[in-house]
């Protein structure tokens, strides 16, 4: 659906381009090398094929964006057009509660990074739980004040938590041991399980490739510019975290890095002295910050979207005068505010980290149904040029998104499963009661 949405308060390439890296440039980037060393220097190769396998997603969300300009909803969006209206709900229901669980870790680890400065974080739940809070509904009001002033925000503190990244994923080049890197392979299985293990892991580091494309109405020129930031960012990512993989083991040896809760301040730390620990936490609790910003964005755009074609409460896509859904915003960070306060309250830990794992199935599903979408889509507007190339992309991106799903393993895809049935009564109440006001 076209935007009403005035030129000037769009977003343009750069700040797309920072939504995709700062929603996939998380905090949990910061200890990836860690959870990788313990499958030896062959986790590299995870990096590649993960990134090889993101850039068939790029691809296909990059042609869609051409397809369906001004058309805002990302994965949702695209299935509704290839699949229909029950379809596009599933891939929204699954979304929507995978960006709040997503939030909600996010806002603890923010948390946790912002320790290095306020220690008594790290002992009084208290304290934590109202620094959560203060983040989410401080990034709640930004967002409601209009797109662009978060896109703008969203830009500084990409540019800011990028920075300690690259200081160690290219001046740790010269600090690098080539022994460091051996052994090549010590996941104790054979190469092809450790690859896969690892690409697995890897895939993660991905999500939110989508950024620019669901926000695509408020995006100017969305035609040109979601294809650009789609693949632009998903090139600056992919650089930051081959080369930071191979600085932060190469400065490393695997064992000690396997071990490191702070691989990237363990690095700085051999690199420039003690003091840089600091540097590297406030880059942490930047990332944290940024990425929940921009994901607050994209979580508001969602339901929205859905909102407007009368598949979801018609509150949701309720506007301020600056154009934001800020009703559904405030709604999803109460939503936000009540899974990172499950992670402060004893009780409740194992039923968040149940609900993790449930965002990691809830995220590929969408994925999945959006590459399955493209080819349909191409066949609804007859476009025939090109199409055997299409249709490799498609497998390709399609055959990628199941083995993300087949690697997050038997159990969540079991519960994840009876999560999405769970939308259906929702989508049967939504339709019988837009039925009624007809």
């Amino acid at each position: 659906m076209p935007s009403s949405t005035p030129a000037k308060n769009k977003l343009g390439l750069w700040t797309s381009t920072s939504l995709v890296i700062g929603n996939m440039i998380g905090a949990g980037v910061f200890l990836m090398p860690s959870a990788m060393a313990s499958f030896g220097s062959i986790s590299l190769l995870g990096w590649v094929f993960a990134a090889i396998g993101a850039y068939f997603l790029a691809r296909v969300f990059s042609n869609l964006s051409k397809l369906l300009p001004q058309v805002s909803g990302g994965p949702y969006a695209y299935t509704r057009s290839g699949f229909g209206d029950f379809a596009g709900f599933l891939v929204a229901w699954c979304y929507w509660i995978a960006v709040s669980c997503a939030n909600a870790a996010i806002t603890i680890s923010l948390v946790s990074a912002l320790t290095a400065f306020v220690p008594a974080l790290g002992s009084s739940a208290t304290a934590s739980i109202l620094t959560g809070l203060t983040a989410i509904w401080l990034l709640t009001w930004i967002n409601t004040r209009g797109i662009v002033v978060s896109g703008k925000l969203q830009l500084a503190t990409t540019i800011l938590k990028i920075l300690p990244l690259l200081v160690i994923a290219i001046g740790g080049l010269f600090f690098i041991r080539l022994d460091n890197f051996l052994p090549f392979n010590n996941s104790g299985t054979s190469v092809s399980a450790a690859i896969n293990a690892t690409v697995t892991l890897a895939m993660f580091a991905f999500v939110g490739i989508e950024s620019a494309a669901i926000p695509a109405a408020d995006v100017e020129n969305a035609d040109k510019t979601v294809s650009k930031a789609t693949v632009l960012g998903l090139g600056i990512a992919t650089l930051i975290y081959l080369l930071g993989s191979v600085s932060i083991m190469g400065i490393i040896p695997i064992q000690k890095l396997a071990k490191s809760a702070t691989p990237y301040a363990d690095a700085a730390e051999i690199m420039f002295g003690k003091s840089s620990r600091y540097w590297v936490s406030a880059g942490i609790a930047i990332a944290a910050f940024g990425a929940l910003n921009g994901w607050i964005l994209i979580q508001g755009q969602i339901p929205r979207s859905i909102a407007k074609d009368k598949l979801f409460p018609a509150i949701f896509a309720r506007e301020n005068k600056r154009h934001v859904p800020y009703v559904g915003m405030v709604i999803n960070s109460i939503m936000v505010s009540i899974f990172m306060a499950m992670n402060y309250t004893k009780g409740l830990v194992d039923q968040f980290r149940f609900l993790m794992l449930l965002s990691i199935f809830t995220v590929f599903v969408p994925y999945l149904l959006t590459m399955a979408s493209y080819i349909i889509i191409r066949a609804k507007q007859n476009i025939k040029t090109g199409l055997r190339g299409a249709v490799l992309l498609a497998v390709l991106a399609f055959a990628y998104c199941l083995w993300g799903i087949i690697g997050a393993g038997e159990l969540t895809v079991f519960y994840g499963f009876l999560f999405m049935a769970a939308g259906i009564p929702v989508y049967v109440w939504i339709r019988l009661a837009n039925k009624t006001d007809n």
